[in-house]
């Protein structure tokens, strides 16, 4: 009996030893962001979808999904070496690919052309195409839920810190001309830099302009409108917009306007202003001609634009190869619909809650011949370049 009564101790010892591993194994690994890895496994479009993680050695952090090149979580250290993350978003794929109750296009590597083209349609090499459309009369972010942001990268992480993601898109897609390869790399270097480079190549005439579309808030306190993040724009003019935001077509000066950020100061201090501009997009969300665009060429060395939190002391800068950025505060965020939906955290967004930088050709370029144009020919290559700088002060 003592035998065994000692055996069945043992047994039941073993059992919960066995148990509490079972607990310890079920237990997520969370990134440096608190992402739940296994949240982003799924299959969409048929193709496997997961989050890859990004690190240096410095405890930056950048956790991206292959569906829709989408930045998840963006940690980099503040003023007292504490990891906070500055991008907005999901922390599970399901909201992300949920076009009906959460579209978005938070964080997403847009496709093919970034921002609106008037009209849904455009003239090249004499062919009208008519384009799809998804915000009015006018064609956004190439499709909206049927453009890039939605669709499913081919992925290849190389080592720690690169992450390369594949996109092959048929000739006719939501009305653009010409099957296009193309790929986005996001690259995180020794000196904090989130580095975005886009390249692609088609078989045919067509346009094409691609933009990241990270909302930013880096006190890294998503729960209040983001006013005190301070705002730099190398850039002494702006293509005014119509209702609708659709370039006028004008080049206006910064000059006297509250459009004017060449002195670095606090989007609060501007955003509720009566000019018409302001009024009309209840916020910015314009194209600004960059400085750094010279000749026909964009000088990605110099800073085009920057944004700096008091709060965490953090301090972001900007390049691109670009002529311009458009420069959004969240008008839309906690409004409509956006006052139901969770993000990460449970937290949901108040309006002007983040600012989006996004390097890319004038709006409508297509329509203005005398704007840098988009066009991709058989044998070139597209590149554009865009890379956000992290460091505290």
């Amino acid at each position: 009996m003592k035998a065994l009564k000692a055996t069945m101790m043992g047994l039941g010892a073993a059992a919960l030893m066995l148990s509490a591993c079972a607990g310890q194994q079920q237990a997520p690994t969370l990134t440096v962001s608190g992402l739940d890895p296994a949240k982003f496994d799924t299959t969409i479009q048929e193709k496997p979808v997961r989050l890859y993680t990004l690190k240096n050695q410095n405890g930056m952090e950048a956790c991206i999904t292959n569906y829709g090149a989408r930045v998840v979580s963006l940690c980099v250290p503040d003023k007292n070496g504490n990891p906070t993350d500055v991008v907005l978003g999901f922390d599970n794929i399901a909201q992300y690919a949920d076009t009906l109750n959460s579209p978005t296009d938070y964080s997403s590597s847009v496709g093919r052309y970034a921002n609106r083209i008037k009209d849904a349609k455009f003239t090249l090499n004499g062919t009208v195409y008519q384009l799809k459309r998804n915000d009015g009369p006018n064609c956004l972010h190439g499709g909206g839920n049927s453009g890039w942001m939605h669709q499913v990268y081919e992925a290849e992480q190389v080592g720690d810190s690169v992450l390369k993601l594949t996109i092959v898109a048929p000739d006719g897609e939501n009305g653009f001309p010409g099957k296009v390869m193309a790929v986005t790399t996001y690259t995180l270097t020794a000196d904090n830099t989130l580095d975005i480079t886009w390249e692609a190549e088609t078989d045919k005439p067509t346009i094409i302009n691609q933009t990241n579309h990270n909302y930013y808030n880096l006190s890294g306190d998503f729960t209040q409108p983001g006013y005190d993040q301070v705002l730099y724009v190398n850039a002494d003019n702006f293509t005014p917009s119509d209702k609708l935001y659709i370039p006028t077509g004008e080049i206006r000066p910064v000059e006297g306007t509250p459009m004017d950020f060449r002195t670095p100061h606090a989007i609060g201090d501007s955003i509720k202003s009566t000019y018409d501009q302001i009024q009309n997009a209840t916020g910015y969300d314009h194209n600004f001609c960059l400085n750094t665009y010279k000749d026909g060429k964009g000088d990605d060395t110099q800073v085009c634009a920057s944004l700096y939190s008091p709060k965490t002391g953090i301090l972001m800068e900007m390049y691109t190869n670009e002529p311009g950025v458009q420069v959004y505060s969240g008008n839309f965020q906690g409004v409509g619909n956006e006052v139901n939906i969770h993000h990460k955290n449970n937290l949901v967004y108040p309006k002007h809650v983040s600012v989006c930088l996004e390097s890319q050709k004038y709006p409508d370029s297509p329509n203005h011949p005398e704007w840098v144009q988009p066009t991709l020919n058989p044998g070139e290559k597209y590149y554009s370049h865009a890379a956000y700088k992290f460091s505290v002060k």
